[in-house]
């Protein structure tokens, strides 16, 4: 489908006057033809191969940026699941192959490199133990590495022994990081129904369906949406509303498409997904909170934001399914707190708590994300935090992740900078009671009736 000159219009002023960019070009790589009994030998392969399919990434990302004038913010790349890939090595030590990941990302220049990760929602394989032990060490010891578990699905339920293995990484993760403001959590990631073809990080990484090498474009737009529903006005009813938001997701899919199909040209590798979600940043007009509060809500957090958070997803999704075949990843709305002024604001002001957040993650496209807690949360109240989100996606069959970062010496109210991309969180307040018992009981949350639909 052409261009039109009309759009093309629209998109320049997006561009230059609302914020729109093209979050991420991640370069998917399969590493399944990497595995060796040696550890050695598949960090090697692990590497060359990386740094072969990858070498220009940055490069071409770069020059399309300049020859469309669309930026392109972060480029990544995300691989098949290492618990897969060191499999045949029997090392019960999964470090090296992280630190093999970040050398090659760093060879390469991206940012990120996603897919130290496992898939655990039914049970443990021994890879599966040793990458879940390495997951602390591998984070403190690498810059670029990012790490994600499946811990559940609607046709499994929620593993939670596995669920508490991971809380108590998230802990050790944390005091290992503890003079970066335990940053080693904010590449650390569980999910509910884990996407195969994410190119968001923490949780990016490829299945083992995708291609030997695809590109997943992530797009981003809450400044283009904002300005239009500004445009709109507060006299529109919902319908509107929700035309405006469609209609707004349909033109920067469109964007997004586009870099993808010609980054994949370029690179001489496949074309996969646009993932079209509303994804913040710590930038002024850059914010999903402002987009609910033009639809309606005084503070983000407050009665109504939940369903205008439910009319925007639903909006944002259906405009990509308009523009594109090949709406995939999470394509949504992304509520990361730290990442989002007005989600700060509102934490700041009292409006946002954690249990509304949690509340509001049954309708957003991903889950409690970027989410600081005290330093001394117990591994128990975590394994709680976790496994009420997880619940969410395995019953309602979407997906739904948790990044929680516990900051050491901090409690409630109190601020972690971490600049960039990542902003700034208020650590909130998980409560005072707990839940030991439960999860001490460890075993499986079995899969819901739903789940039978064969």
């Amino acid at each position: 489908m052409p261009f039109t000159d009309r759009e093309i219009l629209e998109t320049i002023r997006m561009i230059e006057l609302e914020t729109l960019d093209v979050r991420t070009t991640t370069l998917g790589i399969n590493l399944l033809d990497c595995a060796d009994p040696d550890m050695e030998s598949a960090c090697e392969k692990i590497y060359t191969k990386i740094v072969h399919h990858a070498r220009n990434l940055v490069e071409v990302a770069n020059s399309i940026g300049e020859d469309y004038g669309v930026p392109i913010v972060n480029k990544r790349i995300a691989v098949t699941p290492i618990a897969l890939v060191a499999a045949a090595s029997a090392s019960d030590d999964l470090v090296p192959f992280a630190r093999a990941l970040d050398a090659a990302a760093e060879a390469v220049g991206v940012d990120y490199i996603g897919g130290f990760t496992a898939y655990v929602q039914k049970g443990y394989t021994r890879v599966d133990e040793a990458l879940m032990r390495s997951i602390p060490e591998a984070l403190a010891q690498t810059a670029r590495v990012c790490s994600s578990i499946a811990l559940a699905s609607t046709r499994a339920g929620i593993n939670m022994d596995a669920t508490v293995d991971f809380a108590r990484a998230v802990k050790r993760t944390a005091e290992l990081t503890a003079d970066r403001g335990a940053i080693g959590c904010a590449k650390l990631v569980c999910f509910a129904n884990a996407v195969e073809d994410n190119p968001f990080v923490a949780g990016a990484h490829i299945g083992i369906g995708e291609p030997e090498t695809v590109i997943n474009v992530g797009v981003s737009g809450p400044g283009v949406v904002r300005s239009a529903l500004e445009r709109l006005g507060p006299e529109a009813n919902l319908l509107a509303v929700a035309e405006t938001v469609k209609r707004t997701a349909f033109k920067v899919t469109r964007v997004g498409e586009l870099v993808g199909r010609e980054a994949a040209r370029r690179l001489g590798s496949t074309f996969g997904i646009v993932d079209v979600s509303l994804a913040p940043t710590p930038a002024v007009g850059d914010s999903v909170a402002d987009i609910l509060e033009l639809i309606g809500v005084d503070r983000t957090g407050a009665p109504g934001t939940t369903a205008a958070l439910a009319l925007l997803t639903d909006a944002v999704k259906k405009g990509g399914a308009m523009a594109s075949s090949s709406v995939g990843g999470l394509s949504g709305a992304f509520i990361p707190v730290s990442e989002d002024r007005g989600m700060i604001d509102a934490v700041r002001d009292g409006a946002l708590s954690l249990a509304k957040l949690e509340a509001m993650t049954a309708v957003c496209s991903v889950g409690l994300d970027m989410i600081a807690v005290p330093g001394d949360t117990s591994v128990a109240t975590l394994v709680g935090i976790i496994a009420d989100e997880l619940s969410i996606g395995v019953v309602n069959s979407k997906t739904t992740a948790v990044r929680v970062i516990p900051v050491p010496g901090l409690g409630p109210g109190e601020t972690v900078e971490w600049g960039g991309l990542l902003g700034t969180a208020i650590v909130q307040d998980p409560g005072a009671f707990s839940c030991a018992t439960l999860a001490r009981r460890g075993g499986r949350i079995p899969a819901p009736l739903q789940s039978y639909r064969n």
